[in-house]
């Protein structure tokens, strides 16, 4: 079960112990990762970061996505360099370094929620289908607000996203 596996242009090592908070490694095949990410895990306060979101109806989304997000990983939500909350955490080991980053997370822009779905959005075909308004680049999604959306259809993207990262590990 222990060894190296290649899933989805990502090499993974057995470093994660089961714990949605343990660190995860991952080689990203013909992908180059700075030596030290700029984006990183503060202590900033995350209910701190959700009562300075200007849009009640922001706010409020950015509450629901936290929610279901802690629901599906069982990790603490923390926030990542000043406007993104992520999810656990996993280590990429890159062609120039090792960095930390996070399973799942999201960040609430001006114009959109944008949801960082590690695997991609091509390896949910079938969800994203039924999911509602949308739009995508290769690994954000991008919601105008969760009105727009089947909650139920993202909770299972969230879920089948992150087992897909630990199942990698």
């Amino acid at each position: 079960m222990w060894g190296r596996r290649i899933y989805n242009n990502v090499t993974s090592s057995p470093a994660n112990t089961g714990s949605p908070d343990t660190p995860m490694t991952a080689t990203f095949k013909g992908l180059s990762m700075p030596k030290e990410l700029k984006t990183k895990i503060t202590d900033a306060s995350v209910a701190d970061f959700f009562d300075s979101i200007p849009d009640k109806d922001r706010r409020e989304d950015c509450r629901a996505v936290a929610k279901l997000m802690q629901k599906v990983t069982k990790a603490k939500p923390k926030m990542w360099g000043t406007s993104i909350v992520g999810f656990g955490t996993r280590v990429y080991q890159g062609a120039s370094g090792t960095s930390t980053w996070m399973e799942i997370g999201f960040s609430p822009r001006k114009a959109n929620l944008t949801l960082y779905i590690m695997t991609g959005i091509e390896a949910h075909p079938a969800l994203f289908k039924k999911l509602g308004k949308y739009k995508n680049g290769k690994g954000c999604l991008y919601i105008n607000y969760l009105s727009d959306i089947d909650i139920k259809i993202l909770e299972q993207i969230i879920t089948a996203s992150v087992a897909r990262i630990r199942r990698a590990g």
